[in-house]
């Protein structure tokens, strides 16, 4: 095996490897990555113009945003580079910190969605003492925790990962360098290092699962009391689109973090990987902005005040 050092360049194989439809691939993850950036930007800008969603519920979801779009610019601009263009290359140091940028993203998410539970918990079972336990302060308390979190777990394993001697092929059989994928080209014994990492992996599903199946319940239980059906309407509707996020984003999180390596294979990675970074940032907007009325609200608000603005720009024009 040809020696090489271990500053140098590895090549990303792509999603798709010697696939004919390319372009039509290529406008696809186009398309889904402009929809994707766009809705949460549209996202954020709402929740910061709009005065009525100015509320704890929205501040964390304005943080989903961010996180998504941050999420998706970490690997789709990368990929779509290398689509079109004939070295697909990556240097050390830009794996290591793409490296570290996911894991901060996915890991400020994990953490992040768990919050939003405890916040729709407090919102239905303590309506009364929610303007108390959800302040300003306690809302910027929890944003700070989720990214700490996130941040914490991409300090921790990116220095570990990029310190492995990697030798011979520098191949890397995925879209971007994602550990597993990355791992597979050294030239040590990573069986210890892999054991942490899934040990560590399960810990932070562990802890928001436990989070959102703790909040869940007892909101089911609360709302099972309820006699007002306008109530209970209210309180899944509130709920729904979170439960949706979360399945979502942690079933494609359970695959890749936690089902032994032994029942994937490099394709099935890929696409799973191609899900959560890309599909779910796109949906996640859109699921909690189609479902909610005030966010409807706010953007037809603004829509009709920009074509008020353009109508009397056009009049004195």
């Amino acid at each position: 095996m040809e020696n090489r050092n271990s500053t140098s360049d590895f090549i990303l194989l792509g999603l798709l490897v010697n696939n004919k439809a390319t372009g039509v691939v290529f406008a696809g993850i186009f398309t889904i990555f402009a929809v994707a950036v766009t809705a949460n930007l549209v996202m954020i800008f709402l929740i910061k113009v709009d005065s009525r969603l100015h509320t704890p519920m929205y501040f964390l979801l304005s943080q989903l945003s961010i996180m998504d779009t941050l999420f998706i610019c970490t690997t789709v601009p990368k990929l779509l580079v290398d689509m079109v263009s004939k070295e697909k290359t990556i240097s050390f140091v830009a794996c290591g910190i793409q490296i570290f940028l996911y894991l901060t993203m996915i890991g400020s998410e994990f953490f992040l969605l768990g919050l939003m539970a405890y916040d729709r918990y407090v919102a239905v079972c303590n309506p009364l003492r929610y303007p108390v336990l959800m302040n300003r302060r306690v809302c910027l308390l929890l944003a700070a925790g989720a990214w700490f979190g996130g941040s914490l777990d991409g300090f921790l394993l990116t220095p570990v990962t990029m310190t492995f001697p990697y030798c011979g092929s520098r191949s890397i059989n995925h879209f971007f360098c994602e550990i597993p994928a990355v791992l597979r080209l050294a030239c040590a014994d990573t069986s210890l290092y892999e054991t942490l990492m899934y040990s560590c992996c399960v810990l932070m599903l562990l802890i928001p699962i436990s989070i959102i199946s703790t909040s869940y319940t007892l909101i089911l239980l609360t709302v099972h009391r309820m006699r007002s059906v306008e109530g209970r309407r209210k309180a899944f509707t509130t709920c729904s689109s979170h439960l949706t996020v979360v399945s979502i984003f942690y079933g494609a999180a359970f695959y890749n973090y936690v089902l032994p390596q032994s029942f994937h294979t490099p394709e099935q990675d890929k696409v799973v990987s191609a899900f959560y970074t890309m599909v779910t940032p796109m949906l996640n907007p859109l699921i909690y902005s189609l479902r909610n009325k005030d966010v409807m609200g706010a953007f037809k608000k603004i829509f009709a005040q920009c074509l008020s603005i353009q109508n009397v720009s056009t009049i004195y024009a």
